[in-house]
């Protein structure tokens, strides 16, 4: 795969999973657990996705491939790190609401 094509699926299922992780606390926050549980595993699929690509990456540059270091790519990295701090918060946020609710 082209490391473009590669790029781009980091920067959006990057950016998915951290619209999902923020969708997820706004549903606990109303007190619709099970979408906000729905949501956070959606958010999680999307950052497994993007690991996905950035191993392939990683491993091709193992391998001896040399690739470019492109401001694109510092780009999508910066999504894929948001997109997991932000998961790891919503996932807080979450248990915190239900707690809140007396359901943990």
């Amino acid at each position: 795969m082209e490391n473009e094509v590669v790029i781009m699926q980091l920067i959006a299922n990057g950016g998915d999973a951290k619209s999902h992780a923020m969708k997820s606390i706004a549903l606990a926050q109303k007190g619709q657990f099970a979408e906000a549980d729905e949501a956070l595993a959606t958010a999680a699929t999307c950052v497994s996705q993007a690991h996905h690509g950035q191993t392939a990456l990683i491993q091709g540059e193992a391998r001896g491939e040399k690739h470019e270091v492109s401001l694109l790519m510092v780009h999508a990295q910066d999504h894929l790190m948001n997109a997991i701090t932000i998961l790891d918060l919503a996932k807080e946020f979450v248990k915190l609401y239900k707690k809140m609710e007396g359901l943990t």
